[in-house]
């Protein structure tokens, strides 16, 4: 029976010691003599600890399919692939639960679903609408996979979140299997465990937006490297590159985050001649730029007059897309054409417009409760893994695996802390299989350690870490299970002190130990992972766990609510009611609300000059409940987008802008009325008004200036020239910026409403007001 000792690359004779559940004692990592000169016979690198044995000649059955699935293989423990198969289940599980509560979430990307599903132009190039007037502004590939399930199974809100589902099932499996491959089943579990209890990727893989593809994509990315760094095949570095590719499509520029200490990694340490390694790393760069580039090459060779507007952009190119709005401008904060106005920001630190900047931007109250309760422990335990294989050979697979997982983590994670432009709570969902595969791998390699002293010393002092953080994190949350924090605390405390003694317990024991140390230390996650899946996620901006664990205002300090944009916070997180401002009173200003200091609008410091936008009567989607007004100094409609789309309406402000409007039965019946004679039935400032019309009728709405309304798309020429066609039916009034703040749209899509009002007779369907382009009042 080959033991594990043996497929370390042990040499010949050498007495095995005895198997353990964590996998191969790191003190002495498995070496292979690598001879570079030798380019033809070198010898094979050694297997990792997990890979499967094969012995040629041998005679064994083979073993029934159910049987192979259910079993694994044959040198693993009985439990290992139960145990991965119920990780796998109970993860679908807990992230299908409660799904369609959140409705159509992010209704920008769900119109663009809806439109793919029905043109296949618009599933190209990501239209938000099948009449393909602009993108979203991403590239498409997000949106593939929710546009074929809503071909297949039509337009529901399991159509389009089940698909995000499955990639956290296949993100957790991908984790769980590069950790388990070189250290052992338990380290794959835990690492695997952690991804799914991480709140945000609980948020994140149950809802639309790119971030879900992003992560799964760059834990391939990651796992095809370490595969490569095993053996050295060209073919793990193309699949790295094919994962970059599809990454880049999936959200341009942050695909590239981890490719400097990868590329790094790969070139120092790969077990083949330098020569082979630097042709290796350029045979990945292209097939990056071609897996990333054919879209971008026929998009940019297309004729623009017959493809849609690229949105977010301010000259109608994808590469001005890449490299501005959605690229250099969210590091230097100069994003033309975004909500903050492309003035720049604070990139060394400080106070920007989209929060603090700085190393602690991850602990802060705007993130913490997101991503950081492991984070203090993985750092702690990326250290002591690569001191562990400080002295292994160059290609030594245990610390390539640390620098690859652990690189990616820090290297994302400086850059998240840092960047002065748009940043929100959810992004973080990156680092998320990045900490937990670090996490696995110490946990591991210290208790295989635990007989030396500073190893247990160090185990301890990661619970340590972690149950106090986890004590500081649930203490922003008084009124959410205020005894769990004490929990916490003890009982990682006293876990803690155990695991300094685990080197002299007894097996049982110290099993036990590590076990209570595993349990009191996810215990916040779960917490708020559970929190997660019980709540309905809507809007443009979601956050994770129970209400009050992300305060995030525009300008760093206002209150966030979740689900929706900051400046929110009232007790039942609905907007404005009866134009008294929120409940509470602490968020977006209406008659009896304040700003307070860093709120967007109001007065507040960090408030828009002047005191925002007028309140508007409460029409055009119903910005308040009731129809009043939004209130001195609020903007239209009043209120920010809300947990469960309750507020967010009136076609103008921060709830047309982050959130969709609430249609009603009335608007839609007018909006569908000889739908098939005009190639959109409406159009509406802002994407996010336009998708909720869009969503309600099925039928295309054009969003005039993109996602902020900023966009010069389409000119005031255009416009005339589609209503003279008779194009388009109806134009909704209110929405978005009106192209009036820090865009460079030079007020197209208020040039454009005001020739609406003053040529077309006003329509109320509801409380909402329309324009019927078919019915002109003057000569136009």
């Amino acid at each position: 029976m080959t033991t594990e000792h043996d497929r370390t690359g042990a040499p010949e004779g050498t007495e095995p010691s005895s198997p353990s559940p964590w996998g191969p004692p790191p003190t002495a990592p498995p070496t292979a003599t690598i001879t570079p000169e030798a380019p033809t016979t070198r010898p094979a690198p050694p297997l990792p600890a997990s890979a499967p044995v094969t012995a040629p000649g041998a005679g064994e059955p083979k073993q029934p399919l159910a049987r192979r699935l259910w079993r694994g293989r044959p040198e693993d423990p009985r439990w290992a692939r139960p145990a991965f198969l119920a990780l796998l289940l109970a993860t679908g599980l807990l992230y299908l639960y409660n799904l369609s509560s959140s409705g159509y979430a992010n209704s920008f990307y769900s119109a663009a679903v809806q439109a793919g599903s029905t043109s296949w132009k618009a599933f190209f190039f990501g239209s938000l609408d099948a009449g393909n007037a602009i993108t979203v502004d991403k590239p498409p590939a997000a949106l593939w996979p929710m546009a074929l399930s809503v071909r297949i199974f039509g337009l529901s809100s399991w159509a389009i979140l089940v698909p995000e589902v499955i990639m956290a099932v296949l993100t957790v499996a991908v984790v769980h299997a590069s950790v388990r491959r070189r250290f052992s089943p338990a380290a794959g579990l835990i690492a695997g465990a952690v991804l799914a209890l991480t709140p945000v990727a609980a948020l994140m893989f149950r809802f639309n937006n790119p971030d879900a593809l992003l992560a799964l994509l760059m834990a391939l990315t990651v796992y095809f490297v370490v595969r490569g760094l095993e053996d050295g095949r060209t073919k793990w570095l193309l699949w790295a590159g094919v994962a970059v590719g599809f990454a880049f499509l999936t959200k341009t520029l942050q695909a590239f985050l981890i490719l400097p200490p990868l590329a790094l990694l790969y070139g120092v340490c790969a077990p083949v001649r330098l020569r082979k390694r630097l042709t290796q790393l350029a045979l990945a760069t292209a097939a990056i730029v071609v897996s990333g580039g054919w879209w971008v090459a026929i998009v940019e060779l297309w004729p623009a007059s017959s493809r849609p507007y690229i949105g977010g952009s301010q000259n109608n190119s994808f590469l001005e897309l890449t490299f501005g709005y959605n690229g250099l401008g969210r590091i230097n904060g100069d994003e033309t054409g975004s909500v903050g106005g492309g003035g720049g920001g604070r990139a060394g630190g400080g106070m920007g417009q989209w929060g603090e900047t700085g190393w602690s931007r991850m602990f802060n109250s705007e993130v913490g409760g997101q991503i950081s309760w492991l984070l203090p422990a993985a750092l702690i335990l990326l250290v002591a893994g690569l001191v562990l294989t400080r002295k292994a050979a160059r290609t030594d697979l245990a610390r390539a695996s640390f620098l690859a997982w652990g690189g990616s983590l820090v290297m994302t994670a400086a850059v998240f802390s840092y960047m002065a432009g748009i940043f929100h709570q959810y992004y973080t969902v990156a680092l998320a299989p990045y900490l937990a595969a670090v996490v696995g791998m110490g946990v591991s390699v210290l208790w295989e350690a635990r007989s030396r002293l500073w190893a247990s010393l160090t185990l301890a002092g990661a619970v340590t870490a972690t149950a106090a953080w986890g004590y500081v994190l649930l203490h922003r949350t008084p009124d959410y299970l205020p005894w769990l924090k004490w929990l916490v605390l003890a009982g990682g405390l006293t876990a803690a002190l155990g695991l300094v003694f685990a080197g002299r317990l007894g097996r049982r024991l110290a099993l036990a130990t590590v076990a209570a140390a595993l349990v009191t230390c996810l215990a916040g996650p779960t917490a708020y992972t559970l929190s997660t899946v019980d709540s309905a996620h809507t809007g443009s901006i979601p956050t994770a766990g129970p209400a009050g664990a992300s305060r995030m205002g525009f300008g760093g300090g206002g209150r966030g609510m979740r689900g929706g944009f900051p400046g929110g916070g009232g007790a039942n997180r609905q907007g404005q009611q009866n134009g008294q401002g929120q409940q509470n009173g602490n968020g977006f200003p209406g008659t009896g609300g304040t700003g307070g200091t860093g709120d967007f609008p109001g007065g507040g410091t960090g408030g828009l000059p002047g005191g925002g936008m007028p309140g508007q009567n409460g029409q055009n989607g119903q910005g308040q409940q009731n129809g009043q007004n939004g209130g001195t100094g609020g903007f239209p409609g009043g209120g920010w987008s809300g947990e469960r789309g309750r507020t967010g309406g009136m076609g103008g402000g921060m709830g047309g802008l982050l959130d969709g409007a609430q249609v009603s039965s009335a608007a839609e019946k007018l909006l569908e009325r000889d739908a098939s004679k005009y190639t959109w039935v409406a159009a509406s400032i802002g994407s996010q008004n336009a998708a909720s019309y869009q969503l309600a009728t099925g039928d295309p709405v054009m969003a005039i200036g993109g996602f902020n309304g900023t966009d010069p798309s389409p000119t005031l020429a255009q416009f005339k020239k589609y209503v003279a066609q008779g194009k388009i039916h109806y134009f909704i009034s209110g929405g978005g910026m009106g192209g009036g703040m820090g865009g460079s749209g030079n007020g197209t899509s208020s040039q454009i409403t005001s020739w609406v009002e003053k040529n077309f007779k006003k329509v109320t369907a509801g409380s909402a007001t329309f324009y019927d382009l078919t019915r002109p009042t003057t000569g136009g």
